[in-house]
């Protein structure tokens, strides 16, 4: 099993053949990271890259974040949602430029799972609900690089959650040595993601785990599983994933807050239909 883990592993990290992010956001980062910059150089910056900016556009007016108005310009998305969200939306459009046609369904999911995500934040009462979408749009991005990198590995994956009935997660222990939420980990740290960013990413199928930021593996947690709840596009496989109840607690959800975030997504998923990122 070791073996095998680490051939994976090593194919998953060749780094040749792994989506690539813009090299706008090298340059991006190396602005914020000085404190005499301001947010017009860094609008500048990634507007310059008139592809990127659209599809940053796109999603900023997207219903994950229902502004009430359009968002028409880089330098405005920077002054209403913060640069690490920007650099969050970067990276998924980034990856899910890598998605195959069949795997819309996996984006949905993801969007899915953003949705809820700012919707549970919101009634958490946490600040920035925001940076927690955007955990959720990314909480399985380590399933899209497996399948660019593994495609072999998926289609094994697929025939045993049909075989056996089990999850995709469980599947895909079985068959790489490692889950996606493993891959995570590993693109975290290849690509110097935000410590709260990682954990949600990291800790999504086990909260409890998380060290640093567990709101943020918590509301991830739970966004996937409402997301499943209302049979937002597919996961991989048909189940509702286990919901661990550590959750409500560190998020203070009582049943009526709990009510709340399902008759918010009941009508922000109606809105989400037919949303594509390009």
């Amino acid at each position: 099993m070791q073996d095998l883990y680490t051939e994976n592993k090593k194919m998953v990290l060749s780094v040749n053949d792994l989506p690539t992010l813009p090299t706008v956001l090298d340059e991006v980062t190396e602005l914020v990271q000085d404190p005499s910059s301001s947010t017009d150089q860094v609008a500048k910056v990634i507007s310059q890259d008139q592809v990127l900016s659209a599809k940053v556009l796109k999603m900023v007016n997207s219903p994950i974040y229902g502004f009430p108005r359009r968002i028409s310009t880089i330098q405005h998305a920077l002054v209403l949602l913060g640069f690490n969200v920007v650099r969050g939306l970067i990276i998924s459009t980034s990856v899910f430029d890598a998605m195959a046609e069949s795997m819309m369904g996996l984006w949905e999911h993801s969007l899915g799972c953003a949705v809820a995500c700012t919707q549970i934040a919101k009634v958490a009462g946490f600040k920035d609900p925001e940076e927690y979408s955007v955990a959720g749009l990314l909480h399985d991005l380590g399933k899209v690089v497996s399948v660019v990198q593994l495609p072999d590995v998926k289609k094994q994956v697929d025939e045993l959650v049909k075989q056996k009935d089990m999850s995709y997660y469980m599947a895909e222990k079985e068959v790489m040595g490692f889950s996606h939420d493993r891959i995570n980990a590993w693109l975290s740290d290849h690509w110097n993601l935000p410590l709260r960013l990682r954990e949600g990413l990291v800790w999504h199928h086990r909260p409890k785990s998380a060290q640093h930021f567990p709101d943020m593996a918590c509301v991830v947690h739970l966004g996937d599983f409402m997301s499943r709840v209302f049979q937002v596009g597919n996961s991989g496989d048909d189940q509702i994933s286990y919901l661990n109840r550590y959750v409500f607690k560190v998020l203070n959800l009582n049943q009526s807050g709990i009510v709340k975030i399902l008759d918010e997504l009941d009508k922000e998923y109606a809105d989400l239909s037919g949303f594509r990122p390009d």
